[in-house]
């Protein structure tokens, strides 16, 4: 018993020390540079979505906030999920698609403040996620644009 008591110890002591490197906040603008680099691909490109989204969604411009979006996207706002096919349909239902908390996810997230793993760039608590896309079979061109939408008010009751 006493062996089994040490190696859960062990065990529990070593997540604590790998727990900060898996999936963390970078520690500094630096090491969240290049995260993004390596997990993403450009944190100049991030950092400006980032920013052309905020400034589209205070401004309420859903033609620029459906540029910055790639399709199809399937966004879940509500209790059921719906798939967009093309700006003019995220256009159309800007209103079903960028809720309130949604929205205030976006406003309020700083750029230093991002969390980045192999998904992407998550904004708030997983509202959007900014991801990197091939744009042919071999993925030697990729482009940066926002692939999740999702409401996450129903999980949080």
């Amino acid at each position: 018993m006493h062996l089994r008591t040490q190696l859960a110890r062990l065990i529990l002591f070593t997540g604590a020390l790998l727990l900060p490197t898996i999936g963390a906040a970078q520690s500094s603008r630096a090491d969240l540079n290049k995260s993004i680099d390596m997990l993403i691909g450009d944190h100049v490109k991030v950092e400006h979505l980032l920013t052309d989204l905020q400034r589209s969604v205070a401004s309420h411009n859903a033609a620029a906030v459906a540029a910055l979006v790639h399709y199809p996207i399937k966004v879940t706002s509500g209790k059921h999920p719906i798939t967009i096919k093309t700006p003019t349909e995220f256009i159309a239902d800007y209103d079903r698609i960028i809720t309130l908390d949604i929205s205030e996810a976006i406003l309020k997230q700083k750029y230093d403040a991002l969390f980045v793993n192999s998904q992407g760039a998550m904004l708030g608590e997983g509202e959007v996620w900014i991801t990197s896309f091939c744009l042919d079979k071999d993925c030697t061109r990729s482009d940066i644009k926002i692939g999740t939408i999702q409401s996450n008010t129903n999980l949080k009751k």
